[in-house]
């Protein structure tokens, strides 16, 4: 999940076992949502990878509120992965 606030970008990572990691995102407050979006998918693949040995992929759904995107993670094609 990101969320644009006032303060900056902070994002919430729900894991598979059921951890969730959260934080403020590395990027300038003024930041288009395209560009944050675009941030925080690659610390989320950067994440993966480092701690995972795994490439995923991000998808991100459609908004539901404003300021406020949710993602899907999955494994990237070929990986080998099955979630």
């Amino acid at each position: 999940m990101l969320l644009a606030r006032p303060e900056g970008w902070r994002h919430s990572v729900l894991t598979t076992e059921g951890g969730m990691l959260c934080g403020h995102l590395n990027v300038p407050i003024d930041t288009d949502p395209q560009d944050a979006r675009a941030a925080a998918g690659r610390m989320v693949t950067e994440l993966a990878r480092d701690f995972h040995d795994i490439a995923v992929e991000v998808s991100w759904d459609p908004p539901q509120e404003p300021w406020s995107w949710t993602a899907q993670v999955t494994p990237a094609a070929g990986t080998g992965q099955d979630g």
